[in-house]
């Protein structure tokens, strides 16, 4: 989302007593600020906080100091004062710096071993400059568009996005090593072969084809079949047929519900074929399979 989307965020600062709090990989975060500052001339003098406090630029430019550091900021930057941090932001007079800014204290809920995202808010030496913007303007114009209107399910809505905000905000000044992970390696078949069960199983009641089931999920026939077999053992319409007796023989047990009435909501369309499929599997034609509950006792021999 582009910057200049939170320079509407004036309504930021109406967030206060609709997002107070909010928890996130194993942090708690309470929100003690909320604010905007236009795109004219500003400054705020030294000062400290006992929180973070976290300013977005969205337009123009200016200066932040960080105790004996002055950096110069302007549209894309993220700065960041830590707790205790003595600092002073002014304005370009020529070029206004507008931003949005947040602050909130952060601490663990347990002990956290390690480094990773929380990083950049816990440790003393990052850095307090960054164009790591992320998803933060996304999230922030998020935020003040439901500070505008609240509707029903805002404090959900409202506290996940706080979380977003958090985590988003401690991405941006942690260190490129605390953000590393080991690759993720991630195996697509499980999950598109499952996709294409969930389809033939949502249309068991009307004519399916290959062709309809590899472009459900994006893949050319020959793959989308290929990759069936490969994790399901059968074919997708030997497997098609089998959801759809299976189907049938709950259906059977429902005494409200007739023969013909199965076999429609099974995919035929007349009940001589859909007979003949029931009987080749269960070994009983449908109105011996219903009269007999489901069971098949064999006649004893001798």
């Amino acid at each position: 989302m582009s910057l200049t989307a939170v320079e509407s965020a004036d309504r930021f600062v109406d967030l206060a007593g609709l997002l107070e709090s909010c928890e996130v990989g194993g942090f708690r975060a309470d929100f003690v600020s909320w604010g905007h500052y236009r795109p004219e001339y500003w400054r705020n003098y030294w000062h400290s906080h006992s929180f973070h406090e976290i300013c977005l630029a969205y337009s123009g430019e200016g200066r932040f100091n960080s105790g004996t550091t002055e950096y110069g900021v302007s549209e894309g930057d993220v700065f960041l004062a830590r707790p205790g941090d003595i600092h002073e932001i002014e304005s370009s007079r020529s070029s206004p710096l507008g931003i949005a800014f947040w602050g909130f204290t952060f601490r663990p809920l347990a002990s956290v071993s390690g480094s990773g995202w929380w990083s950049g808010l816990t440790r003393a030496d990052g850095p307090v400059v960054s164009r790591r913007v992320g998803g933060l303007a996304a999230v922030v114009s998020a935020l003040a568009a439901e500070a505008a209107q609240p509707q029903s399910g805002y404090n959900e809505a409202v506290s996940a996005l706080g979380a977003a905000l958090v985590l988003d905000t401690a991405r941006a000044f942690a260190l490129d090593q605390d953000l590393s992970v080991a690759p993720v390696v991630r195996d697509r078949g499980p999950v598109v072969v499952e996709a294409m069960q969930r389809h033939l199983l949502d249309n068991l009641a009307r004519p399916v084809t290959v062709r309809e089931v590899a472009a459900a999920v994006h893949l050319s026939e020959r793959h989308a079949e290929r990759l069936f077999r490969q994790y399901v053992g059968t074919s997708m319409m030997s497997t098609l047929r089998r959801m759809r007796l299976e189907l049938a023989a709950q259906l059977l047990l429902d005494p409200a519900v007739t023969v013909t009435e199965a076999a429609r909501a099974c995919g035929y369309s007349d009940v001589r074929p859909f007979s003949t499929a029931f009987r080749s599997r269960y070994g009983q034609s449908p109105t011996e399979f219903r009269a007999s509950g489901g069971t098949h006792h064999l006649g004893s021999e001798g």
